[in-house]
């Protein structure tokens, strides 16, 4: 899904989905709505954005290579939002794709945006050459984990003797 490709809209239902353009100053607004809503939720931690990020996110999101976002309307409304970055597989030296932010508003949620969302997403990380894509979710968010199960998407395992992946952090 090119932004400049004869695919740039996918009408899904009553929604239609789209890489958001970070120089679009309506798509980087909707963006940080978006993520705000998001953050305001209890499965995104519960506070609003900073407003210093809030601020900075859309050109923080050029300037960062193999960064991309797809944004889903319903009509001129944006309703969901995934916000994804390139990364790199090394053992299948190829490149892959993680969906670092997957965003539904609440009215629009059960409708299929977040389906539609990440078909979009599958469709670009093809288009990048990717030989995957992952994503994190909180054990707890059982609507999520059942949108991606419904997806095709499973826990990370190499081996099921030895466990499945687990995502950790330390924040700097």
């Amino acid at each position: 899904m090119s932004a400049e490709g004869p695919l740039a809209t996918l009408e899904v239902a009553a929604f239609s989905v789209r890489l958001a353009n970070f120089g679009y100053e309506a798509d980087g607004h909707a963006i940080v709505r978006l993520l705000d809503a998001y953050a305001r939720d209890p499965m995104g931690g519960g506070e609003g954005l900073a407003t210093q990020v809030a601020e900075r996110l859309p050109m923080a999101l050029h300037a960062f290579p193999g960064a991309f976002s797809v944004l889903a309307f319903a009509g001129a409304v944006p309703v969901g939002l995934a916000n994804c970055f390139t990364g790199f597989s090394t053992f299948a030296a190829r490149p892959l794709v993680n969906i670092h932010d997957l965003v539904v508003l609440s009215p629009y949620r059960g409708k299929g945006v977040g389906s539609a969302l990440m078909v979009a997403v599958e469709d670009e990380a093809r288009t990048r050459g990717a030989c995957k894509v992952t994503l994190e979710v909180l054990s707890g968010n059982a609507p999520a984990k059942a949108l991606y199960r419904a997806q095709g998407y499973r826990d990370y395992a190499l081996d099921p003797e030895a466990g499945t992946a687990q995502f950790w952090e330390k924040k700097l």
